[in-house]
């Protein structure tokens, strides 16, 4: 069965689709870099992919002059929608010509070579099913990791590039995330005004201070509980193993007022001891559930020969379990650590003394109308980039082998 009668369809289709895409990825992120406004044409840039879609359709038989013939033929229509409408890239807010001309250099990049990858296994006449589904995952999974990226970078670089500009600069265009770096180090500015002037080394030093507690407060507890419902036999046991996560059915707000109450009768507000003894309680169940599920993947014959030889039950837990589990402990211990990291909810209602706040409550104290933009931006990455280099730091030690050596034969 054919899903297109003619490869000839799904090629432009494709190429429209994906120029358009690139125009407007580009369009993005030349604006961004320069602070030059450039806009992507709808008409133009879906008439011009068409046209490199079908450009880019192997032979499929056909003769090189036919093909020249073709494409040459064909041209007519993007140079008419250029000419008559626009354009498949324009300034937007008076771009240099330097700067249009780079665009549509990277543009070209980012358009041609992808659609030569994504139309290769297409055929010019009649494809097959298996030849059209072929092209269409190469396309989706170009435009996975466009789309995804974006995601993931555009906020980061507009919150970077924000917070190395000064108050003049954010006035005069607050849509220029473009960096001068003839300033040099002045380019830095709002960092080290966080630290001199708004106590951000305070802030630092206690939200990891308080995570790293939490880490190890959870672990305790959640390690012997993840066993005991792993390996031990007891009244109850399926029904505790099942209502781990039932704690999170509960909206925090809702639990929000009862805490505040309750800690500020027990004198336990505004300070670092209630928040180290109420963050383990958020996350106590997760690492529970996440433990208690690796435990009981791991081999119960190698524990049993561990028992056999005289350990006892803590000592088969010390020397033979916990070795074997650190994949799983380090997954949790960095799930922990960044929950701790970025909780916000308790450290603003339990904290008001500046002195004390996390790096989150003090990030708050900076949302405000009297503080320049930048050093909230600036606040925003030391929070963020701390947490990115320490998971990037374990990941590899995360995902290689969770139970090496543990059993042979």
């Amino acid at each position: 069965m054919r899903a297109l009668r003619f490869g000839y369809v799904a090629g432009p289709l494709i190429g429209a689709l994906w120029t358009f895409i690139m125009a407007v990825v580009v369009c993005i992120a030349t604006s961004f870099a320069t602070g030059e406004g450039l806009k992507p044409v709808l008409i133009s840039s879906l008439v011009f992919g068409a046209w490199l879609g079908f450009v880019w359709l192997p032979d499929g038989g056909r003769a090189r002059s036919s093909r020249i013939l073709w494409s040459a033929g064909l041209a007519v229509f993007p140079a008419l929608a250029f000419l008559f409408v626009a354009p498949a890239i324009v300034s937007a807010e008076g771009a240099g010509l330097a700067t249009v001309v780079a665009t549509w250099v990277l543009f070209a990049a980012a358009t041609v070579w992808p659609l030569e990858k994504m139309l290769r296994p297409l055929p010019f006449a009649s494809a097959t099913r298996h030849e059209f589904e072929d092209a269409a995952i190469r396309f989706l999974t170009g435009f996975g990791y466009i789309f995804f990226t974006a995601i993931v970078a555009i906020p980061f670089y507009v919150m970077v590039m924000t917070s190395l500009k000064n108050q003049s600069e954010l006035i005069q265009n607050p849509l220029d995330f473009s960096v001068d770096l003839s300033k040099g180090w002045d380019l830095f500015r709002s960092y080290e005004e966080l630290f001199t002037d708004f106590n951000f080394g305070s802030y630092l030093w206690t939200s990891f201070f308080v995570s790293v507690l939490t880490v190890l407060l959870t672990l305790a507890f959640s390690i012997p509980g993840a066993y005991a419902v792993a390996r031990l036999r007891f009244r109850g046991r399926a029904a505790f193993s099942r209502s781990i996560l039932l704690i999170y059915m509960v909206p925090m707000i809702v639990l929000a007022l009862p805490i505040y109450i309750a800690f500020s009768m027990a004198g336990l507000r505004n300070t670092i001891v209630g928040i180290v003894l109420i963050y383990p309680v958020t996350t106590i169940p997760v690492a529970l559930y996440m433990l208690q599920g690796y435990f009981r993947g791991l081999p119960a014959e190698v524990e049993e020969a561990g028992l056999m030889d005289g350990l006892s039950r803590m000592a088969v837990i010390w020397k033979i379990t916990l070795p074997l589990s650190l994949p799983a402990l380090a997954s949790v211990s960095l799930y922990v650590f960044m929950i701790a990291w970025n909780e916000f909810l308790l450290a603003f209602m339990l904290l008001d003394d500046p002195s004390k706040f996390t790096l989150t409550r003090g990030i708050a104290s900076l949302n405000s109308s009297e503080i320049p933009r930048q050093h909230l931006m600036a606040g925003a990455v030391i929070a963020t980039v701390p947490i990115m280099v320490l998971f990037l730091g374990l990941e590899r030690f995360m995902t290689k082998g969770l139970t090496a050596g543990s059993v042979k034969g």
